[in-house]
């Protein structure tokens, strides 16, 4: 996979994220939250399972003891940022639930400078700076009528555990090149993690589920199977951090969709929102390229003008 397919499969992966905040806000009035986690996760490990299968037969050795520590660990980020995004679910809008979610965009690089000791470059830590403010004009430009609730709250938390699971999942695949055991070890623990506690706070009955049949199918087939699976291909040739901008794009794709399918409202300032979001993501995808393009210009003439020149490369430097 190159660069650019890899993340054109974010891209994909942020439009079937924008798509499953309205499901899960569909679902979250029918089904409990704890027990709808349980349930999607069932689903998508259900679909993951002969994919898994397969990765083991190819693959040269068993995973050892660092992968597995690497692998449960990004299941359990995917625990508790699903649990929490569920939960705050019931207290906020779908478009709010996709802005807010897009918050671990500033959080990712802080989560990789935690883990490598990599320290994010000028030009990502500007764009991940440009994101939050976008996701801020997003989560509260539905007017002053209506104020931040506790579901939004628990959203942003859930951004520390989504940064987790997005800056560990190329540290597995760097140690073991297995997407689709990654994808299922995710997913078959979540499903035993929710499952084990649902029961201990609510009480859900089979009508519930088969209410929310096609929003539970959606989550667990499309969003889990096929979403989280394409993340975890995407990030294998993109950086955790520019990965995190390409699937911030989520929040713009749930604000169109909660207009579209809730009648959810975008406003102006929501709309200059996303634009920043959007623009976020150009400059990590475009700027490298035009920075590289810089330098090679100032190195075949440095003498055409020298205190432009003096100014390129400075340039250069500052951004990269």
């Amino acid at each position: 996979m190159t660069r650019w397919q890899a993340d054109a499969a974010l891209l994909f992966t942020a439009v079937l994220w924008g798509g499953a905040f309205v499901a899960q806000r569909q679902a979250e009035a029918v089904v409990p939250p704890l027990s709808f986690v349980a349930a999607r996760f069932a689903i998508s490990a259900a679909a993951l399972a002969p994919f898994a299968a397969f990765d083991a037969r190819r693959a040269v050795r068993p995973l050892d003891a660092r992968s597995w520590r690497l692998a449960i660990g990004v299941a359990l980020t995917l625990f508790v940022g699903s649990v929490l995004q569920q939960v705050g679910l019931a207290t906020t809008t779908a478009t709010n639930s996709g802005f807010l979610t897009a918050c671990y965009v500033a959080l990712t690089p802080l989560a990789v400078w935690l883990l490598t000791g990599r320290r994010p470059r000028a030009i990502v830590a500007a764009a991940c700076a440009l994101a939050l403010a976008g996701a801020w004009l997003l989560a509260t430009g539905r007017g002053p009528g209506e104020p931040l609730t506790i579901g939004d709250g628990l959203i942003v938390v859930s951004d520390f555990a989504w940064a987790l699971g997005i800056a560990m999942t190329p540290m597995f695949l760097a140690l073991s090149p297995r997407p689709f055991t990654l994808a299922f070890i995710e997913y078959a623990i979540c499903f035993a993690l929710s499952a084990a506690v649902a029961p201990v706070f609510e009480a859900p009955r089979a009508a519930d589920f088969v209410a929310a049949g096609v929003p539970l199918l959606y989550a667990g087939l499309i969003s889990g199977g096929v979403a989280f699976t394409l993340q975890i291909f995407g990030q294998r040739c993109t950086p955790p951090s520019e990965a995190a901008l390409i699937l911030c794009l989520e929040s713009v794709f749930a604000a169109i969709l909660g207009a579209i399918l809730l009648a959810e409202r975008l406003t102006a300032v929501a709309t200059a929102g996303c634009a920043l979001i959007l623009s976020s993501v150009l400059i990590v995808e475009v700027g490298p390229p035009l920075l590289a393009r810089l330098r090679r210009a100032t190195a075949r003439n440095p003498e055409a003008d020298p205190a432009t020149g003096s100014a390129k490369r400075g340039l250069a430097r500052t951004l990269d």
